[in-house]
């Protein structure tokens, strides 16, 4: 995965600016983006918590693909080289923290549980105006902000990236269809590598067997379906997955609840 040679287009860095030079320890950004939209590659001097009220984000980093269903946000250090794609519409609601606020945040790249109380707060930043009144009620809503992104759980919905190109091809294979039954053997023509040879680059590349990637893989595309109001069975089938208790047990043991827990709230 090349990760240069793309930046934001100069409007988008025009309509950054503001955000990434308030005076405040914290600003709001809103803006909504149809399906299939494409950040293209850039960075930011300002960390940010990208969050949104309604669709899923995918965001590459150099080491790691993360998916960002509503209920969740992304916490990104400055400085960090991503891009962002668009499933479905989105509704991004995001926060831009100063240098001194953001080390209340994690120290690297993460998906990170946003609590009814973070959402509010997010959203009630993302009201106020860049420069907001510093000795209003703003203040101490980003104060409580912080407070709350610094205790959020973490959620494991990111993917170890895969540079080797035969090992990339592979994963993109996974990534369009889930649910592909084939084991590695299947997938070495379309490497054009050995099944040994694959089976040493995931282990040397992702840390993680084929099969731990895979089905990390999936247990992530599910989550992001079920997010977005997907029944647990359509979401189960839609990875692979024949047997719904099967699908229930391996949800439970990768997110720590049930795929009915993750339905959205109505």
């Amino acid at each position: 995965m090349a990760m240069s040679g793309q930046i934001l287009s100069y409007d988008g860095q025009s309509r950054m600016r503001p955000f990434e030079q308030a005076p405040r320890p914290v600003v709001g950004y809103s803006c909504d983006y149809a399906a299939g939209h494409e950040t293209g590659l850039h960075r930011h001097p300002r960390a940010q918590l990208l969050f949104a009220t309604a669709g899923v984000m995918r965001v590459t980093t150099e080491p790691a693909l993360f998916t960002v269903p509503p209920g969740t946000g992304l916490w990104v250090p400055a400085g960090t080289l991503h891009a962002v794609r668009m499933d479905g519409a989105v509704q991004m609601r995001a926060l831009f923290l100063r240098a001194d606020a953001a080390a209340s945040g994690p120290v690297a790249t993460m998906v990170i549980a946003v609590s009814p109380l973070l959402r509010e707060l997010i959203l009630t930043v993302c009201g106020e105006p860049v420069v907001w009144d510093a000795s209003g009620p703003t203040r101490l809503v980003a104060e409580l902000a912080l407070h709350e992104i610094g205790r959020a759980g973490t959620r494991r919905l990111s993917l170890p990236a895969c540079h080797d190109p035969r090992l990339a091809r592979v994963a993109a294979a996974l990534v369009a269809d889930p649910a592909d039954p084939r084991d590695l053997d299947g997938y070495a023509a379309i490497a054009g590598a050995s099944v040994r040879t694959l089976a040493r680059l995931f282990r040397a590349e992702t840390g993680m067997s084929f099969q731990q990637w895979r089905r990390q893989l999936r247990m992530t595309e599910a989550l992001a379906r079920i997010a977005q109001g997907v029944p647990p069975g359509r979401a189960a089938a839609a990875v692979g997955y024949a047997s719904v208790p099967a699908f229930g047990a391996a949800f439970r043991e990768t997110f720590g609840t049930t795929p009915a827990m993750a339905l959205p709230k109505r």
